[in-house]
């Protein structure tokens, strides 16, 4: 009998062109639309991905469902998102959308349901119950997969993880999928192409506030302290200026003052606010321990460039360079070489 296996299928190629390649392998595959919370004001589209998402499983003719979990959306990834912001911390919405939606809800529901597996089109590596970065590390999403545990790596298929975007283009032309040629999704995840402090304004009222030196000068102003990430360079402006002004970073922010600080970097690319050891909370390591590996890495931001580190404790890293990036909020993903181990939340 055919393992059962339950496809998230959000309409666009890479969830479809998964369920191709299982019906291929032999696999009893189900396609399930999920359906999420949309604020009033942005272009409704779920419905039409909902129906490019049927005309794929009319194609290859395979059941499909439409799967509510508008609740948890909103609370899980939206409610989230805007609290943490406010709390003047940087949330990343598409970790929590893949721990309390796609792997929450679904996943769930799946289980219970009589699916041997849950499929998604993520670009992430599934071998020996181990988390692996995908094949095309352009594409790769192990990132946002850090909160999977162990049990849900057993029962989870990511069938375009060893493939590159290019192939997973060709294959969809190959299968003939009504979807062929729609390009991919941008933004926040489900919600679509918005700009994320455009999405933030509508819940978060915008106060100008000032931008301050390592001094203690005013130089500038902003729109609003919750809106800035550390490191950031773009969104505030710069009044006190000289003709040969290098780029300003913020480096702190004060959200009870709605003030931020910015600064230069040296002539050796470096910013004042170096940290070298930070706590983790809400630490998910997916193979029940934390990694002791000697050549562990980390990166705290989606495609940012891996930092070699040690884990002190199951929920202390320390880098062995100073980092100028790091925010409290952000998940900072663990690695060593291709193998995602999990990670946390920085404290």
């Amino acid at each position: 009998m055919s393992k059962k296996v339950y496809v998230g299928m959000s309409g666009g190629v890479d969830s479809s062109v998964s369920a191709a390649l299982l019906k291929k392998a032999g696999y009893d595959v189900m396609g399930v639309f999920i359906k999420v919370w949309q604020p009033d004001w942005i272009k409704c589209t779920w419905k039409e991905d909902r129906l490019d998402a049927m005309r794929v499983c009319a194609k290859l003719e395979i059941p499909f469902i439409t799967l509510d979990l508008e609740k948890e959306y909103k609370k899980e990834v939206v409610d989230y998102m805007i609290s943490e912001y406010k709390a003047g911390r940087t949330p990343n919405p598409d970790v929590m959308c893949n721990r309390y939606v796609k792997f929450g809800g679904f996943y769930d529901w799946a289980m219970k349901n009589g699916a041997d597996y849950v499929a998604t089109g993520h670009y992430a590596r599934i071998e020996n119950g181990k988390l692996l970065a995908g094949e095309d590390k352009n594409k790769d999403q192990s990132y946002f997969l850090w909160t999977l545990m162990k049990e849900q790596l057993s029962k989870t298929l990511f069938p375009v993880g060893d493939i590159e975007k290019l192939e997973v283009r060709r294959l969809a032309k190959k299968f003939n999928l009504p979807n062929a040629l729609k390009k991919d999704s941008q933004g926040l995840c489900f919600i679509g192409k918005i700009d994320v402090k455009e999405f933030l304004g509508h819940y978060i009222d915008q106060k100008k506030g000032n931008v301050l030196d390592i001094s203690g000068k005013i130089i500038g102003e902003h729109d609003g302290a919750f809106f800035f990430t550390i490191g950031e360079r773009h969104g505030f402006t710069i009044t006190e200026k000289s003709p040969h002004d290098k780029p300003h970073y913020v480096i702190s922010k004060d959200i009870d003052k709605n003030i931020i600080t910015v600064a230069n970097k040296n002539h050796s690319g470096d910013l004042p606010n170096g940290l070298k050891k930070v706590s983790l909370r809400d630490v998910n390591w997916n193979q029940g321990m934390a990694p002791t590996g000697e050549n562990l890495m980390a990166r705290s931001r989606y495609r940012e460039e891996l930092q070699k580190i040690k884990i002190v404790d199951n929920n202390i890293v320390e880098f062995e360079k100073p980092q100028y990036t790091l925010s409290s909020g952000q998940s900072l993903v663990v690695y060593e070489g291709d193998i995602c181990y999990g990670g946390g939340i920085i404290c």
